[in-house]
């Protein structure tokens, strides 16, 4: 005999369930006891974790609206890993204190759920390849997220009003509004993105006036060894690529006016592409040149100019490294996402140590998101490019009515295996005259130049002093 809710069409799990099994899923790598917290604390590992997850995948406005929920929401799950009341304060104090040793585990365990898809998207089968990219997040003008998020030295001077009946040019305009926007407090986030499964991989954040090269020096230890990272302008300079090349990691980086190339320097044995960094004051300093591989793409209004450290091409080939660049607008897409779509733009917190934790838990809960939908969408057979605005939706529907039985073509796997943008074909929206907000030039080209005389004498003859002291050492 066929259950009642079966011969209703309604399926025989809720939604609290559902997110239950999709929570469990996700946290699978992670042990109970991998964090210990005090005897009396009612918390556990787990119960921290997925209340911290369905705080983040909450869509109430206010920070306290979705704990609330996301408590609910545990309570209607039938945890025990969760204190049935506590207030908001308390779990803030509980999540800043294990946030680092939490989100730790959580992005191991998210990884491993990742190799579990088959096949790679990334443009090289010898790669693994990791956009690096970085972004600014504002947060809220408080004297704790200015302390900490303003940039260090800021002119704080009142500006002179203009005279009655005068009119401010529009470039002054905007150079007010510039510097306007470089003295809130902002958060620096620098991610490593994953092409091949188009999901981030991790990410480190600091003050506004942090460096994105020290964020990627950090984050360098938690790569593959076929890793091959591929970046922007922001990631230029004779220190950063040589500690690349030291660590044997291998890059691909577009160049633009700010960089001076050499050719023709006789340094190795040269082919085609074969170029050298070499700033002057490293030359000057006994520092051996850089060798690389100069990549010139036509694009779609203008060359783009890519160095590699990859200089066999039959390791990687131009037309691959050309495809592997236009990958890279993934990761802006996935910035787009969070700031826009997820309506991370700007964090609400109050304090910096709840800034830092509200970011982290809110990556945290769109990748998760992103990875359990294309989990489902495999399981399902089903290819297309998943629709974020959709699975937005689908979780947030999922918290409201957590104790709902929905129809069995409405349940959360079910959702989310048709959650696809949509298959028409767009037009290409690049001549539309709306207004831009961004008045920036077009990106130059490098500056390359053929290899003088006197340099390439200094070349070798700190070569050979090189080659003299690795041997007398």
């Amino acid at each position: 005999m066929l259950h009642r809710d079966q011969l209703l069409g309604t399926a025989s799990t809720t939604y609290a369930q559902e997110l239950e099994q999709a929570i469990s899923w996700l946290v699978s790598g992670i042990a109970s006891t991998c964090v210990v917290f005090r005897k009396d604390c009612a918390w556990d590992a787990r119960g921290l974790i997925m209340a911290a997850l369905l705080w983040a995948w909450s869509s109430e406005q206010t920070l306290g609206d979705r704990f609330d929920q996301a408590l609910r929401t545990s309570a209607r799950i039938g945890s025990e890993k969760t204190p049935p009341r506590t207030s908001y304060n308390a779990f803030m104090k509980l999540l800043v204190r294990w946030t680092g040793a939490l989100q730790s585990l959580l992005k191991q365990s998210l990884r491993a759920r990742m190799k579990e898809f088959p096949g790679d998207e990334s443009g090289t089968s010898k790669y693994e390849v990791f956009a690096v990219d970085g972004t600014k997040i504002r947060t809220s003008r408080t004297a704790s997220n200015e302390a900490w998020f303003s940039p260090k030295g800021t002119s704080k001077r009142r500006k002179k009003q203009n005279g009655r009946g005068r009119k401010t040019s529009k470039k002054r305009l905007r150079q007010r509004a510039i510097q306007k926007k470089a003295d809130s407090p902002q958060c620096v986030l620098t991610m490593l993105y994953h092409l091949g499964t188009r999901l981030p991989w991790n990410w480190r954040h600091g003050p506004s006036d942090a460096s994105e090269r020290d964020h990627v020096r950090e984050l360098k230890s938690d790569l593959p060894a076929n890793a091959l990272l591929v970046m922007d302008g922001g990631f230029v300079g004779y220190d950063f690529w040589k500690e690349l090349l030291e660590n044997e990691m291998a890059f691909v980086v577009r160049v633009g006016g700010n960089v001076r190339l050499l050719k023709q320097l006789g340094f190795v044995r040269e082919s085609h592409g074969t170029i050298y960094l070499w700033p002057d004051k490293n030359a000057r300093g006994g520092q051996l040149p850089l060798v690389l591989r100069l990549v010139v793409v036509q694009g779609a209004r203008h060359p783009w100019y890519l160095v590699t450290s990859v200089r066999d091409r039959k390791r990687l080939s131009d037309r691959e490294i050309a495809r592997i660049y236009r990958r890279r607008w993934g990761i802006e897409v996935f910035f787009r996402h969070f700031k826009q779509t997820y309506q991370r733009g700007k964090l609400r917190s109050h304090k910096a140590e709840h800034v830092e934790c509200e970011l982290e838990w809110s990556l945290l809960g769109l990748w998760a998101m992103q990875l359990y939908a294309q989990h489902q969408l495999q399981e399902a057979g089903v290819t297309g490019t998943l629709s974020i605005a959709k699975i937005l939706r689908i979780f947030a529907e999922a918290i409201t009515h957590a104790d709902a039985r929905p129809p069995q073509h409405e349940s959360l796997v079910t959702l989310l295996q048709a959650a696809v943008i949509d298959r028409y074909q767009r037009r290409d929206k690049r001549s539309r005259g709306y207004p831009r907000k961004k008045y920036e030039p077009s990106t130059k080209p490098p500056t390359i130049l053929d290899a003088t005389q006197e340099q390439k004498t200094l070349a070798q003859y700190i070569r050979q002093r090189t080659k003299l002291k690795g041997l007398t050492a």
